[in-house]
């Protein structure tokens, strides 16, 4: 889990939701999108060294389509090929931090980062 500044500029790790259910994430996340007023949410999509769907992106696609049923806001889908590398290389670790869901987070606030850097630079992907 990963949220913005209010500019838009920077993103930011925060706890990972740990719950089983994806409708329990998914009402997780309904909640943060009200208390803190989020105007899009942002789903990371694990495709393929090759760029194709796998079984966890067609999971990850179930879930963005939960969530827009769920939400009033936007929902996103975006790249997240190799994130938990990169999490894991930046100082994130792996090992005990996966299990506490500090890798995943700082994964996500990479991909958050290059969404963010991307539409700045009117990028889109």
């Amino acid at each position: 889990m990963a949220i913005s500044d209010e500019l838009g500029l920077y993103a930011h790790a925060r706890p990972a939701i740990l719950s089983g259910s994806p409708r329990a994430v998914a009402e997780a996340v309904a909640r943060l999108v009200d208390a803190e007023s989020i105007t899009e949410v942002v789903v990371g999509l694990p495709l393929t060294l090759a760029g194709r769907d796998s079984v966890q992106t067609r999971t990850a696609r179930a879930f963005a389509a939960m969530l827009r049923e769920r939400l009033s806001v936007p929902v996103a889908e975006w790249d997240e090929r190799l994130s938990s590398v990169q999490a894991a290389r930046g100082g994130a670790g792996a090992g005990r931090k996966r299990a506490t869901g500090e890798l995943d987070s700082a994964a996500a606030a990479l991909v958050l980062q290059a969404v963010l850097d991307a539409r700045r630079s009117g990028a889109r992907r």
